[in-house]
């Protein structure tokens, strides 16, 4: 995911998407635990999703004071 894509959606759309990506964090942490993980530049992509929504959603928030 670029940031142009994150940045053109709304606050909704964004909460969505970070839940979203959480939820398939926890999935693939927990294959990881149990050995199912194929995949494991995965990991690395959610996590950075997820701290680029969080990114651009606080500034955002910071825009809009």
């Amino acid at each position: 995911m670029k940031a142009e894509e994150v940045r053109a959606m709304t606050a909704d759309q964004l909460a969505d998407e970070l839940a979203k990506l959480k939820k398939e964090q926890f999935n693939l942490r927990f294959q990881k635990a149990t050995g199912q993980l194929e995949k494991t530049s995965r990991v690395r992509e959610v996590r950075r999703d997820i701290a680029r929504i969080k990114t651009i959603a606080a500034q955002a928030a910071e825009k809009g004071k």
